[in-house]
């Protein structure tokens, strides 16, 4: 049986692809194990769904973050992750670049006997958090750059970064591995309007995900505190450092709601109860000018008609498949445009078609480019 070890920098709580990678691979014959941060209240071991879990304790957490500590925290960090791991791993799963060099390392002390995966969940070197910051993204991209050089196999979660980084490494092009929910028929339900004694006749729009920004989440926020009528409500639902100004917006207007985060396995349940699911990403750099997000495909999954952004990736989806509007662009004008199209719509025909392309974009489907991969290495 091979030993698999995927490492993440988190705490493993709500990382519903790693989740899925894992279980995937457990059910198939892999001895998986997640070695992950570890935060407070939460268990150093334990076990989900058959996963070995294993949170990293650090003597070094309680530093400050300025850059030196930083590095002195990850040198430990990767200490115990190299002493932990050593004879006891086959294949190394690395989840985005904070851990590649460590795998890089593990698996040139088994003298290139350990094969890396790594999987880029987003365009590492063109995210959200590096705009403006030119130094960190620099490092980022020689480091991915040199690192990338030892890994047996790149997995991405959409054409376009697949496609850029081919270019840009002069490496085979990675798989596609998209981040979509497992098929399966989801019941209706209600949980919005019990919750917040929603109007039967109001519709819900629904933002799940992370709460950052470029995700139009202002602009959401300043659409619907313009929209005088009472026909629609938005919910949030979610986390992360919008949660305060999400928190504010809901206090202050009737039509928006803040709904805390929910584990993995709860999430489409609230999604069914939503009526119109919403990803405006900004343009606002290449990671998300490519972006899949994975709530699209929740959002299908459930039967959502969606409002997304006009971005390549996400509008050839949405126009081939006919289940729902893309915004001309990324502001409060057009986000209210669309509101008002999509609210115009025949949106049960958006909700079959939903249903439809969840039968392709799934789960089930993801995972055997996964397993040809994991086989692949495993026999090679």
């Amino acid at each position: 049986m091979k030993k698999v070890i995927s490492l993440v920098f988190n705490n493993f709580k709500n990382d519903s692809r790693v989740l899925k990678e894992c279980t995937t691979l457990t059910e198939n014959g892999y001895d998986v194990s997640v070695y992950a941060l570890h935060e407070d209240g939460l268990k150093e071991q334990e076990t989900i769904s058959a996963i070995k879990v294993k949170r990293i304790k650090l003597k070094t957490k309680k530093l400050s973050k300025s850059l030196f500590m930083q590095i002195i925290k990850y040198l430990e960090l990767a200490y115990k992750i190299i002493k932990m791991s050593k004879g006891k791993v086959d294949i190394i799963h690395c989840n985005d670049i904070m851990p590649l060099p460590i795998a890089v390392i593990v698996k040139k002390l088994s003298s290139g006997n350990v094969k890396i995966v790594y999987d880029a969940h987003e365009f590492q070197t063109e995210t959200q958090k590096l705009v403006g910051k030119k130094l960190r993204k620099k490092l980022t991209f020689w480091t991915e750059r040199f690192f990338i050089r030892s890994v047996d196999q790149v997995l991405t979660v959409s054409e376009g970064i697949a496609e850029e980084y081919q270019k840009r490494y002069n490496i085979p092009k990675p798989k596609l591995v998209l981040n979509c929910p497992a098929y399966n028929v989801i019941k209706k339900e209600d949980k919005f309007r019990e919750l917040y004694d929603i109007d039967p006749h109001q519709v819900i729009f629904l933002y799940q995900g992370a709460l950052t920004p470029g995700r139009g989440i202002e602009k959401l926020i300043d659409a619907f505190e313009e929209r005088n009528n009472n026909d629609s409500v938005l919910i949030f639902m979610g986390y992360g450092q919008l949660e305060a100004k999400v928190k504010a917006a809901a206090e202050k207007n009737e039509n928006i709601f803040y709904k805390e985060a929910v584990a993995p396995h709860e999430v489409l349940s609230y999604t069914t109860s939503a009526d119109i699911g919403i990803s405006l990403i900004e343009n606002s750099c290449l990671n998300y000018y490519y972006c899949l997000p994975n709530k699209l495909f929740e959002y299908a999954m459930v039967g959502l008609p969606v409002l997304v952004s006009n971005l390549p990736e996400m509008k050839e989806i949405v126009s081939k498949n006919q289940n729902g509007i893309v915004v001309k662009e990324n502001t409060v004008t057009a986000f209210k445009q669309g509101l008002d199209d999509i609210m115009k719509q025949d949106r049960n025909e958006m909700a079959n078609n939903s249903l439809n392309l969840a039968k392709t974009f799934n789960w089930q489907n993801q995972e055997e480019t996964l397993l040809q991969v994991y086989r692949q290495l495993s026999h090679g």
